[in-house]
């Protein structure tokens, strides 16, 4: 097969990568039909960890958000992205596992790309299981690290593992742009060749530079779906530009499904916000040996830099990313994606900013070396590490604590009872009450206007609100009248 197809990332892994998932509602919606149009295989809008940051940051409801992105791409499948838990940093009930997909469905979610962080088949299973009993397409995630234990053999397993489940598509996921070419020469085999026939696309970010030459060098070798994100939220520490990736597989022979130029629009639309906004704007990177060795994925380092600029210390970046390199060794090597990359990052955090190693640990990493998180997880640890950690008396408590199963109907109750509705719950569930209600109380989203299209987006929008019946547009000689029928 000729055809190479890609599944756009820009409205999730783009900004969460290049602006701190900062990217508002109204920011999308004027360019969520072009999107739409283009001829992407997918597209993903949210992760797990996003309707937190929604609500309490931005003060919008990511139940909306799916609404009306849902709205204006119905030809392209919506897709989410899952961990191990809900609670991306925390466990998480199984009756809250499944009501989040439940949602989802209802929300038109079509597809989820599913994550278990040390690559462990049970915790697919469960995940998948919750996807596909609510009709969602599960794609689950082969996740690439680094270390000694991470050999073609553990990726052989792997993939046939994740091929005996009831999966869309393996996902090669590479959140810390550690591929190279020449590690996706002696990989994708392997992978193809285990993967049970189920077709197989990547994942990978820009990190190193090497991004677009690994997307491009997977092509070569039999993988027939690339993720993308549309500039200028490609490239830097996101994931490959979809312009670069579709123009050098074509001048390899190949064929490519999307349409570039109807995306111009696009990029224009988000440069425009970037430039209102003073966000950054991505771009491809040179050679950059160091995420080979702290291994920080790519949405991470926005959030870091971010989060350590909030308090003054940006200048701490360096000597954090040097640590976190440390620490992970310390950790036995875990894959850093989420939670375990910030478990991880958060130590090296407090390690540098506390003057000394191990001085505090957060209740996560406490659960991480009682093998809360996972009998692997724990004994990987460098034993010296682990009983310093748990050589405190949080950790004497945290010892004997198991995780509560309530009943829907009980975390209902907890919630506010019977009168709250299933996305209600979940929001309160997530981000807190007292949140939510600041954010109802913020009001509607704020409208950005898109490259010259702000009265078209205003007007469509309004077209589709079943409580509105009439709309008059008056600017000077120019008069629009618009009645329901």
């Amino acid at each position: 097969m000729n055809e190479v197809n890609f599944v756009d990332t820009t409205l999730r892994d783009g900004h969460s990568c290049l602006w701190a998932k900062s990217m508002r509602i109204g920011m999308m919606l004027p360019v969520a039909a072009t999107i739409d149009q283009a001829g992407f295989q997918a597209f993903e809008i949210i992760s797990n960890t996003n309707p937190k940051k929604m609500v309490r940051d931005l003060r919008e409801d990511p139940w909306e958000l799916l609404d009306l992105i849902a709205q204006r791409m119905p030809r392209t499948p919506m897709r989410v992205i899952c961990g191990r838990h809900l609670q991306a940093f925390q466990l998480t009930p199984r009756a809250i596992e499944q009501l989040w997909y439940e949602r989802l469905a209802a929300h038109g979610v079509r597809q989820v790309r599913i994550s278990d962080s040390s690559n462990t088949a049970a915790g697919w299973r469960l995940s998948v299981g919750f996807a596909r009993r609510v009709g969602i397409d599960a794609i689950v995630n082969l996740i690439f690290s680094l270390a000694p234990k991470y050999s073609d053999e553990y990726y052989a397993q792997r993939a046939r593992e994740a091929a005996e489940l009831d999966v869309l598509r393996i996902c090669l996921k590479d959140p810390g742009g550690l591929l190279t070419p020449e590690r996706i020469r002696s990989l994708v085999p392997v992978i193809l060749q285990n993967a049970g026939g189920k077709e197989v696309e990547l994942h990978t970010h820009c990190n190193t530079g090497l991004g677009s030459q690994c997307a491009v060098e997977a092509i070569k070798l039999g993988i027939r779906c690339i993720n993308t994100a549309i500039p200028p939220l490609a490239d830097s520490n996101s994931n490959p530009s979809v312009f670069n990736v579709a123009r050098n597989a074509r001048e390899l022979g190949y064929t490519t499904t999307v349409d570039e130029e109807s995306l111009k629009p696009v990029e224009a639309h988000f440069i425009s916000i970037a430039q209102r906004e003073g966000l950054p704007l991505g771009a491809p990177s040179p050679y950059d040996i160091s995420p080979h060795i702290h291994q920080v994925p790519g949405g991470m380092v926005s959030n870091l830099r971010h989060q350590l600029a909030t308090v003054g210390l940006e200048h701490k970046i360096e000597a954090v990313r040097e640590e976190i390199g440390k620490v992970r060794v310390d950790f036995g090597c875990p894959i850093m994606v989420t939670p375990y990359a910030q478990f991880v990052g958060v130590q090296a955090t407090m390690n540098v900013l506390t003057g000394e190693r191990y001085k505090e640990a957060s209740d996560e990493v406490i659960q991480f070396a009682l093998g809360l998180w996972g009998d692997e997880e724990r004994d990987s640890m460098d034993s010296n590490v682990r009983d310093r950690i748990l050589d405190r008396p949080r950790a004497r408590e945290l010892a004997h604590w198991q995780l509560p199963q309530p009943s829907l109907k009980e975390v209902r109750e907890k919630y506010g009872g019977p009168g709250v509705s299933d996305d209600e719950l979940l929001l309160r569930y997530l981000a807190g009450e007292d949140q939510v209600a600041a954010m109802r109380a913020a009001g509607p989203y704020k409208r950005y206007d898109g490259a010259g299209q702000g009265l078209v987006s205003l007007i469509e929008d309004l077209t589709r609100r079943n409580s509105i019946s009439y709309i008059h547009v008056q600017k000077d000689a120019m008069s629009l009248t618009l009645r329901s029928s």
